[in-house]
């Protein structure tokens, strides 16, 4: 199953490992440091020219998403529920 993040961005269910509000990026040092190191070794891809309202780890990447975490969690959880 394939999960819709933004844009023309899909990715497999499969690949997801968590969903996290962007303001997570603001509130702790530890998903600061994560971010900063994937940015370092260029593991991270803004989807869409709009804001971004959630980051998405995948095992191989992270996603700054314009759509919101709730969203995406439903999506992933109705994937993860069939």
């Amino acid at each position: 199953m394939y999960i819709h993040l933004g844009g023309e961005k899909i990715i497999r269910a499969a690949e997801l490992v968590a969903i996290f509000d962007i303001s997570i990026e603001q509130s702790s040092k530890l998903s600061k440091q994560f971010v900063a190191g994937a940015k370092k070794r260029k593991d991270v891809e803004l989807i869409g020219e709009e804001e971004p309202k959630s980051i998405v780890v995948t095992k191989q990447r992270i996603y700054y998403s314009p759509i919101s975490s709730s969203t995406l969690k439903k999506r992933a959880h109705h994937f993860a529920a069939n």
